[in-house]
């Protein structure tokens, strides 16, 4: 297996287990698993920054371009109004 698929593939991992994350902080009510998970969310963070930097710096991934500003203004106007 390549090394760049390896990278895309923990990458995508990573990001699922972020997802996951996201959904159960909120649903428990144990504060020491919440904060139990809270580290295992940051912790995963960290890792996923550091290995986007390194797929970056290899030029595994090429990020979208910049959005412009008035696709930003376009977005943000969008959350402003009294209905999406």
């Amino acid at each position: 297996m390549q090394e760049k698929t390896i990278v895309n593939d923990t990458l995508a991992g990573i990001n699922g287990e972020l997802v996951r994350f996201g959904e159960m902080i909120p649903q428990t009510e144990n504060k020491e698993l919440k904060q139990t998970l809270k580290q295992f969310r940051n912790a995963c963070e960290m890792s996923q920054e550091e290995l986007y930097q390194m797929a970056r710096e290899k030029s595994y991934y090429v990020p979208a371009a910049k959005a412009t500003d008035e696709e930003i203004q376009h977005v943000k106007g969008l959350f402003t109004q009294s209905t999406l």
